[in-house]
């Protein structure tokens, strides 16, 4: 990132602890605003605590964060949206997919309204954002029928409502298909285009996909037990 570049996310000697120990770090971020950035680091537990820590849903346990200039976790997570984080956000196979988004749209409304079960046309809008020229599944279809595609563009939708300045979404591997991963890292660079979008990756992603940067992080760069 060049010095002329505004940071999303500024990180300085971040450390998480679990009951059994480090979890990652100390290590030193930086992300710049807006676009789509990969981080390539091992899958695991540190790798989802990092993008808890960096979507304001966990507290580091030592170190400096500044995330979009805000510091301390409770002032992160009102503008930072998290998605398809397993044992987070999964969502039950045997749902379908109309009663998720009515769910979600009744979560966001105010307490006063009544907001029906969701039709074709608000489906569609909902959808639009992250799915944009891919047609999404449909409506009256059961989770457990959704493509991996499908579903972690779904995951993403229902996280993203609010279209927040800071967007983290799990990671691209969830997707096995090569072409389908390509395709998610191309919807993800949409986003980018409104918002700093995060997403990590255990490999290399081709750099023609249009993604802001690519950041191989060391989790535990000092090898430490």
């Amino acid at each position: 990132m060049s010095a002329s570049t505004p940071s999303a996310v500024h990180a300085r000697g971040l450390v998480q602890t679990g009951p059994w120990g480090r979890v990652y770090g100390p290590l030193d971020l930086d992300i710049p605003a807006g676009g789509l950035t990969i981080l390539q680091c091992p899958a695991g537990p540190g790798r989802t605590a990092l993008q808890m820590t960096l979507a304001g849903r966990m507290k580091p346990k030592a170190g400096e964060l500044t995330v979009l200039g805000r510091t301390g976790a409770g002032r992160i997570f009102p503008h930072a949206a998290l998605a398809a984080i397993e044992d987070l956000d999964a969502v039950y196979a045997s749902v379908r997919v109309v009663d998720l988004v009515t769910e979600q749209l009744r979560w966001d409304a105010p307490w006063y309204r009544m907001v029906r079960r969701t039709d074709q046309q608000t489906y569609e809008r909902f959808c639009a954002p992250v799915f944009g020229e891919l047609p999404p599944p449909p409506l009256h279809e059961y989770v457990e029928n959704l493509s991996e595609l499908d579903g972690l563009l779904l995951r993403v939708a229902l996280a993203n409502t609010g279209r927040p300045p800071l967007l983290v979404v799990g990671n691209i591997d969830q997707v096995t298909s090569d072409e389908n991963q390509r395709t998610l890292v191309r919807r993800l660079v949409a986003l980018g285009q409104e918002q700093t979008v995060i997403t990590c990756t255990v490999n290399d992603v081709d750099p023609a996909l249009g993604y802001r940067e690519q950041l191989v992080v060391e989790l535990d760069p000092e090898g430490e037990e």
